[in-house]
């Protein structure tokens, strides 16, 4: 949660200064929507006139709401409030409260303790029979659904101040962003929402969540767009499209990527999963795109293109001759990727430092949207030869060994078949992976993953990725139903040791790949999350292994 941190503070102060009962007599008067940029910050208590007049030009909670989307109420509307919060722990004084129904807990349970924290308004999906009088009670249909409107109208619409795009897919949602935030940072700031980080223009924090809930998104947009960014790209999770955390969102792009199996705990079918992912592109997240970027190598990509309605362009990329943006000629090695880019313009070679067939996929979707946002091929070509990748994903790790060590994000079956595939092909020695599966998610994946890294790899040691709060011994088991050649594989419960063993086997004209974690600084347990960093463990088990030798 990062939006607390861009409460009204000075209304905070009112609220904690001013006793609960003189709130109610305090009526505040129409006010305008921006709030004054001087805070009153003296530690002393307010006196009534100043609390009244600061209630006066604070926002109201009648400001957020529609009349149709209450379904019932209890308590005064025309109240001031100080700002939105979802997380009873983040709840300050003059705080709206939404009580967010989950998949775990209910945030119905804690609406006392963000009334006790100084919550003034409620919102939940079923009004308790004995409300607190010192708060208000709105009862709304979908609460989550209700929190993304209220976001985008507390923040005052920053989608709308912005060209934002969406990507979305199972695989390159990542790299894409990253191209195209770099593509586009030219003579303005660009933001990123993602799994790395999130880039606010004045300054940039780690990634908690893919796409955040709709109020970090909207708090984050709000921020990029005081900043000075005029632009954004934003990974778009079908989590966050099927929790509603981009509704509403206005993306001037939406461009998919690929789909593949992943994710089916939640989503149940790959066709359920498809279906939520093309909400992006018809409209049913609130607002049809402009421009929808479409991957047709990739089968589900050639259906969607018939999916999206009218009025929205349709621009497509790949390998397939048909494509609008395309590739030709492609040479792949360990050193970089060339290819031939074609569109309706124009040719240009292109010599990128990118390495695997799916990176020219993402190199394709990243300037496909450039070029259908109305940027200069050129420029864009020219702003290409300085990407010098993204963390995590086919990272080259050069410690002085005498042969290629990387670490990739591939974390499903596709992905892992993918890198494999291409690193095979390009490898004159043996090909090594360490790889694992995460616990408390999709475990008809893992006898998939096993058969993909054994279908390739020479050897591999299969090892805990993010256990969670499952058993290793059970992720092991489920893995186990996917071996084909036992002879080629080593169990090694702890990460550390797997890669040790895997670099003890590493010969020159050998590649290692360690797999399923990437950028990740951690590891997740059942209790505890303990830093762990594939990069760094790599680097540190090289250089403790030469100065042994």
């Amino acid at each position: 949660m990062i939006s607390y941190l861009t409460q009204n503070h000075f209304l905070v102060t009112a609220f904690r200064d001013t006793p609960a009962a003189a709130m109610l007599d305090l009526a505040p008067a129409p006010r305008a929507r921006r709030t004054p940029a001087r805070a009153a910050r003296s530690p002393r208590a307010l006196k009534p006139h100043h609390a009244n007049n600061l209630f006066k030009m604070a926002p109201k909670l009648s400001d957020y709401f529609k009349d149709d989307e209450i379904i019932a109420s209890k308590g005064p509307l025309d109240r001031p409030i100080s700002g939105i919060v979802m997380d009873s722990r983040r709840v300050v004084p003059g705080n709206l409260y939404f009580a967010l129904p989950g998949l775990r807990t209910d945030g119905g349970e804690y609406i006392d303790e963000a009334i006790n924290r100084g919550a003034v308004a409620i919102v939940t999906n079923k009004l308790p029979l004995h409300a607190p009088g010192k708060a208000t009670f709105i009862q709304v249909a979908d609460p989550r659904a209700q929190l993304a409107r209220v976001s985008q109208r507390y923040y005052r619409f920053p989608d709308r101040d912005m060209t934002v795009i969406g990507v979305t897919g199972t695989n390159g949602k990542t790299t894409v962003t990253h191209l195209l935030k770099h593509l586009l940072n030219g003579d303005q700031r660009v933001g990123l929402v993602g799994t790395i980080n999130y880039d606010l223009g004045a300054r940039t924090v780690p990634s908690f969540k893919t796409t955040p809930e709709s109020i970090d998104i909207y708090g984050m947009l709000a921020q990029m767009r005081d900043a000075g960014c005029r632009q954004t790209v934003m990974e778009v999770s079908s989590h966050g499209i099927d929790q509603n955390r981009v509704l509403g969102m206005h993306f001037d792009a939406a461009v998919f990527t690929n789909l593949t199996r992943d994710h089916l705990d939640y989503h149940k079918s790959l066709d359920e999963y498809f279906d939520v992912k093309t909400r992006l592109f018809t409209g049913k997240t609130g607002a049809q795109p402009k421009l929808a970027v479409i991957n047709i190598d990739d089968p589900r990509g050639s259906e969607l293109v018939k999916r999206v309605p009218e009025g929205v362009r349709v621009l497509t990329f790949g390998e397939s001759p048909s494509a609008d943006v395309r590739a030709e000629n492609i040479s792949l090695n360990f050193k970089n990727t060339t290819f031939r880019l074609v569109w309706s313009g124009g040719a240009l070679d292109i010599d990128s430092p990118l390495i695997g067939r799916y990176n020219v996929s993402n190199l394709l979707a990243a300037v496909a949207t450039a070029i259908g946002l109305g940027r200069d091929p050129l420029v864009i070509m020219s702003r290409l030869k300085t990407f010098t990748g993204v963390a995590g994903r086919m990272e080259r790790i050069e410690a002085g060994q005498p042969f290629n060590a990387l670490v990739d994000y591939a974390h499903t079956d596709d992905a892992l078949r993918n890198a494999l595939g291409m690193l095979r092909a390009i490898t004159p020695g043996r090909l090594l992976v360490v790889f694992g599966c995460g616990g408390n998610r999709d475990r008809a994946k893992r006898p998939l993953m096993m058969r993909a890294v054994q279908e390739f790899a020479d050897y591999a040691f299969a090892t805990a990725d993010n256990p969670r709060s499952e058993p290793l011994q059970q992720i092991f088991d489920d893995m186990k139903t996917g071996v084909t050649a036992p002879e080629k594989l080593t169990w090694i419960e702890d990460r550390r040791r797997a890669i040790s063993l895997a670099l003890d086997m590493a010969k020159p004209g050998d590649c290692l790949l360690v797999a399923g974690k990437g950028h990740e600084s951690y590891q997740e347990f059942a209790d505890t999350v303990i830093p762990f960093d594939d990069r760094q463990t790599v680097r540190e088990l090289i250089n403790l292994k030469t100065l042994k030798s």
